[in-house]
Order: structure tokens, then sequence, then C-alpha cells
């Protein structure tokens, strides 16, 4: 409704200049005012920019296009004529012609137009380029009569739809370029397959080749990416906010940046993979920040029928438990595309036999081409209605969040299964009777030897490398071995260590006491996080978690967590945000006071940034082995991570961005405990804790958290 307010106003602005004779407006053409060769539109706010241009400088084909105006490394993200471009650039014109519709014509001849199906009810009909990137044309009376937005080239902008509009009967589909010089359309394409009310977006070939599938919305993300997080509110400049929408008028897809300073970028779908291209400035190049497929088990239906593909393993298509290879001569050469059959036939309830489910975690969900849904269903009943249905063979919520709603049951064989270290969602898969004991002893005895090989097999190797390696470290960090670029990888190599803990195992995992002495470094000083005797997993669509038992180190724990006991990623954030200025500095935060304030290191830190001195408070023992800019950088993405409010943090994935790139950053706001008198005898209790933060040592009791 704002856009299209917004439209309007500057419809209203136009109309009202044309009696006078005086220039168009930049952003918009009408009846008597064309756009040829050699002059462009530019949105209102300078972002996009439509012309005329050449994808290769030595051909004589010419298109219309959408690109970004002050990006030097072209990126056209609409092509209005792709299949008819026109031969040279003389005598070539756009304009609104009297039927409203918008013509792109050379030597008075049509090469392509926009097929207005409503008929315009006057002749003040006006195109804009708005400042989203959509070509609007409409008037005064009938609003927008067509927008490109309807019509994508190869690529996705923040606000375009992707699916389908069902009361119309039009998609809004992806089509690759033929190639990086040729914008024709290819055959490939990204976009929605509407099953039975179930829809899924595919990457095909042609009309009927399926490529890779990103699996159907199941409340929190596409089941095949659980990765993309269907977000509402968010200060990180690089998380986008993801909208999936299923009604009676239309199926789509949408995405909007997160904060009202974004980092600039799209989603591109280049020959069989969809990127998601980030601009950085300071690199001046377009970064690849996430693509699908990302790996070989996002192939299409790779492991055949009951296969699961599980990536880490040597031999990635592994049969689901109770089936076996139809091909054990083709699956020992890796042709797994003949799939799996069962190893005992279903009974389907025939007199005392009767069938079960097994539960399978963590699951990219089957193909849904021949699934039947009913959000209003619960597992309980959905799970009875499939076992009365001998077609049916595996059942599971449609939507995972607050303990699971819905019911998706699938018919036939399952196909394009895979398995997730972090994310997935349940799968309960249709068994003999003769499966079902079975199964569950084994599932007893895994727990065990998981829980036995845990403690042997990394505990102790874990003791070894401490006891070897903790004097270099000690000697490392109190003397002067450490100069700035191997205290940059250091910064580096936590920060992945916490992407990993935070994204990419399969439970999320809240280490609660990031600090210095609990960072390992091996001989060629890779650093190591280390003691988890405090950490906490979340699972499922869990991010944050409360307790009344505070545990960790004074001046690393976040101020939400010592005040409140909250704890989550953005609590390690805030800590790995001191070690880095630790790092910096060569000083721990709480041995750093600075007697005229009262300010502890993260205090003097925020002050001096303000002031514009904060080099003044780089470790001397690194002079003239660092660059102040690259320095001065990472002690902003410090303060950054250290802010009072932790929706104001970056996620550690961003972090990471932050350290490896350009990008612009954010001004941070004013840090948590900065102040050196600030004592957690307020927050803490137990004289025992407190005995524990005063040197630097984390306590712990043994016992269930």
């Amino acid at each position: 409704m704002d856009i299209i307010i917004t439209f309007i106003i500057t419809l209203t602005y136009i109309l009202l200049l044309l009696p006078y004779k005086l220039s168009i407006a930049a952003d918009s053409i009408h009846l008597s005012q064309p756009l040829t060769n050699g002059k462009t539109l530019v949105s209102k706010d300078g972002t996009f920019e439509l012309g005329f241009f050449r994808p290769d400088g030595n051909s004589i084909k010419t298109y219309l296009g959408i690109w970004f105006k002050n990006i030097p490394v072209r990126k056209v993200v609409w092509v209005a004529n792709r299949a008819n471009p026109v031969n040279g650039s003389k005598d070539i014109m756009l304009t609104v012609n009297m039927t409203g519709n918008l013509v792109l014509t050379q030597d008075d001849t049509v090469v392509w137009f926009t097929n207005i199906q409503e008929q315009a009810l006057n002749n003040n009909s006006v195109a804009v380029l708005l400042d989203s990137g959509n070509l609007v044309v409409g008037n005064d009376r009938q609003g927008y009569l067509w927008q490109s937005f309807d019509y994508p080239s190869d690529t996705l902008l923040p606000g375009m739809k992707l699916g389908r509009s069902l009361k119309l009967g039009h998609d809004w589909k992806i089509t690759s370029w033929k190639s990086p010089q040729d914008p024709s359309p290819s055959e490939f394409s990204w976009g929605l397959l509407h099953h039975d009310n179930y829809p899924e977006y595919y990457i095909m070939k042609g009309t009927n080749i399926k490529l890779s599938r990103f699996g159907p919305f199941n409340g929190q993300n596409p089941s095949g990416v659980p990765e993309i997080r269907y977000l509402t509110t968010s200060t990180d400049p690089l998380q986008n906010r993801y909208e999936f929408v299923t009604n009676k008028d239309e199926s789509f897809y949408r995405y909007s940046y997160n904060t009202t300073n974004p980092v600039i970028s799209i989603i591109v779908l280049n020959q069989a993979t969809v990127f998601r291209y980030v601009w950085v400035e300071q690199d001046q190049i377009w970064r690849t920040y996430r693509s699908f497929p990302k790996d070989k088990c996002d192939t299409y239906g790779l492991c055949g029928a009951y296969g699961n593909c599980i990536i880490k393993r040597g031999q990635m298509c592994q049969c689901i438990k109770g089936f076996s290879p139809k091909s054990p001569q083709a699956w020992t050469l890796t042709d797994w595309s003949g799939g799996c059959v069962r190893d005992k036939p279903l009974s389907c309830n025939n007199g005392t036999q009767k069938d079960g489910f097994i539960k399978f975690g963590g699951l990219k969900v089957p193909d849904t081409a021949h699934a039947s849904l009913n959000e209003t269903m619960g597992l309980e009943e959905c799970r009875d209605k499939c076992l009365n249905n001998c077609s049916c063979m595996a059942y599971t919520n449609s939507n995972i969040n607050g303990g699971g709603s819905g019911c998706v049951m699938w018919f036939g064989d399952l196909i394009d299964i895979r398995h997730f270290d972090d994310g997935g969602q349940d799968l309960y898969i249709r068994m003999p009777t003769s499966m079902l004991g079975t199964e569950h002893r084994r599932e007893r005895r895994i727990i065990i030897y998981i829980t036995i090989a845990s403690i042997c097999g990394l505990l102790l190797p874990c003791l070894y490398f401490v006891w070897r390696v903790h004097k270099k470290i000690v000697d490392n960090i109190k003397g002067k071995l450490l100069k700035w670029p191997q205290r940059l990888n250091i910064i580096c190599g936590v920060c992945r260590g916490l992407v990993y803990l935070h994204q990419d195992s399969r439970l999320r995992i809240i280490h609660r006491d990031l600090k210095a002495s609990n960072i390992l470094l091996d001989q060629d000083l890779n650093p190591k996080i280390s003691d988890f005797g405090t950490a906490r997993t979340f699972g499922g669509d869990q991010t944050e978690g409360n307790t009344k038992r505070i545990i960790g180190t004074y001046g690393y724990m976040a101020p939400e967590y010592v005040a409140k006991g909250i704890f989550s990623v953005k609590s390690d954030v805030f800590s790995f945000g001191v070690l880095l200025l630790e790092i910096i500095c060569g000083i721990r935060n709480k041995a750093y006071y600075h007697t005229d304030d009262n300010l502890n290191l993260v205090g003097q830190a925020w002050t001096l940034w303000k002031e514009g001195r904060a080099s003044e408070l780089i470790d001397s023992n690194i002079e003239n082995s660092y660059v102040v800019s690259e320095v001065l950088r990472c002690m902003h993405v410090g303060l950054l991570c250290i802010q009072q409010n932790p929706n104001d943090r970056p996620t550690m994935t961003s972090v990471m961005l932050m350290l490896e790139s350009e990008m612009r950053l954010e001004v941070p706001k004013e840090p948590g405990f900065f102040y050196s008198n600030i004592s957690p005898d307020s927050c803490l209790s137990r004289s025992r804790r407190d005995r524990s933060l005063a040197y630097d040592v984390t306590f712990s009791s043994f016992g269930p958290r």
C-alpha cells in the first residue's frame, strides 16, 4: 500500500509539470517524453538506473535493462527484451503509447512491449523507476497496470516475489542468463511447483528435470536449507528477513533488508546455482555470501528411493535403516540412482501383524510431489490416518514451531532425503512390526556407545593436548612473541570456532565462559576453544535460555546474563568482543584500570574511540608489525560485539565477514560493564563464586543442568 501511495504522489507531481514543458522527472517517462539511446532513468534515491546496454562490448546486440547506478562493477538485475535484442543502437526508443503500454521500438518496429491486459482509462499513464528497482507503469486512476517485478530475469531483489499467483495463473520465476555475455533465457530456472497446496521451490532444467530442491517451508525455514531462518526482527545487516506466504490467492517467497543501513546484496540464479552476492565496497567486488546447491547432497534424488545423503560419510549415500541397496553392485560403484528396497515387507495391518513408524531426526523431508497436507491436524491424528492407509509411507508436522502442528503424509517412494548435522526435522517412516522392537533396543545401545566414545575418544586426548601446550600458551600471552599477524590469526580462528558452535554444529552450543585462558594454541599458534564444562546446547528453534545459577568469569560475561541469567549466542558474542579488545591491547579487561575515570579496558576503549584516540590502546609490543587501520577496524568490530543491548550485537557469522572484508560497519552503541567498580557481588551471592571470579577461574559443581 505504501508503494502504491508513493507511486500516485510521484505520478501527480509529474502530471503537474506537463503543461509547463519542463524537463521530465529523471525517474520516469510518459507519452510525449520517450527514452532514447544514451539517456537513462534514475530512481529517486539514485540507487537504480534504467537504460540501454550491451553485455559484450564487441557485440551489436543491445538490451533495455536495470542496474545499480553507483556500483562500478555493473550487475544488470533486469532485462526487458532478453529474447529479442536490438541490433545496434540507432533509432531505438522506449515510450508509453496511447493504450498505456510501455513499448520498445527500433525504426518504428516493435521489439518488446508490456502487453497490459487492463486498458488504460486515460492517456496519462507514466512509467516510473522506483527506489526498489521496480519499473512500474500506471496512472492516477488505476494505480499499477504493469510492473517489472512480475517478470523477473535472473535476479531476485528485496521485495520481489518468487512463486505463483493462483488467482491469475501467473508464475514469478527466475531464469538464468545463457552466459555472462548473453542475457537471453537459458534452460535453467528457479521457481515454485505447487503440490496439493504444499509448494516447494526447485532449480529446474527445462520443464521436467529437477536439479535441486529447497524443501517445503516448515514454519522456520525451507526444510532443505536450515541455515536460512525465518526472521522477524534483527539488527544484523547481513541477515535478511524472509517471508513465506501461502493462501488461496498466491504462494510466494520474498526477502527484505533487516536494517535501514543494510549491506547491499542480491540473489542471482547463475546457470544451475542460486547465489547470494554481497557488495564489498572496499574491495569493489561482489562476494559470494551463500549458494545453493551447497554440496553434492543437494543434487536432486542423488541416493534414489529411501536413500539418505550424509555429506560427511565416505560413501555419502546410505540406505535408511530397514532398507538395503536395490543393486549392491551399482551401489559399490557409487551409482546410487537405483535407491534402496525394504529388508522386510510391510504387513499393512494384516491380521495380528501391524506396521508402525520409526522416527528419524535431522532430515530434509522427501519430495512432496506425492504428499498430502492438512494444516488443522495434530501429529497423533496424522499418525493414525497414515497408519490406516496402506499407501502412506511417512508423516510429520508441516510446522515445527511451538512443539509442532499440521500434518504431511507421503505416498509412494520417499525421494531426495538428506541428513543435517545442524537443523533438519523429524520424519516418521513406516516400518514392519519386526523392525520396531529391534530399532528401539539399538537406539539405547547407540546412546551408551556414543557416551563412552565421547569420554574416551575426545576427553583424554584433549587433556593430553592441554598438558603438552599449556606452558607454551602462557609464555606466548605473557611475552612479546605474538605480533599482530599472529594475534589476528587467533582472533579469526576463535571467530570461526564460535561460528561452528552457533550455526554449523547439529545442536547450537553456547559456551558461556569464553575467555583468554580457555583459548589453547597449538605449536603453530592456531587457536582451539576449550573447557565446555559450562556450555549449554539448544535444539530446534530455541535461541536463548534462562538460569538462576550464574556461572562464568567476571569481565567476560554479558550484562543480561549477569543481571537476569539470560544467555544466548549473543552472550558468547559479548565475551568474544572483550577477548578481541584484550588481544589488541595486550591486557585483560579486569586488570586494566584508568584511575581518573575508574574505567576498565572496555570503558577506556569506548571513551578513546569516541574521542578518536583509540590507537593509544594498541599494545606497544606489536609495534612495526601492523597497519593501524586494520587494528582499529578490529577494535571497531569488538565494540560492536560488546554493546549493552544483545539485539544490537552482530552474530558470529556477521563478525566473520566483518573481519575478512571491508564491508561498512555500523557505529557502535554504548557497551555493557565499562566501569571497574561494578562488582559481580550484586548479582552472584555465593562467596565461592566470588572467589572464582576474582582469580579468573570458572567454578561449577557436578549435577544436572
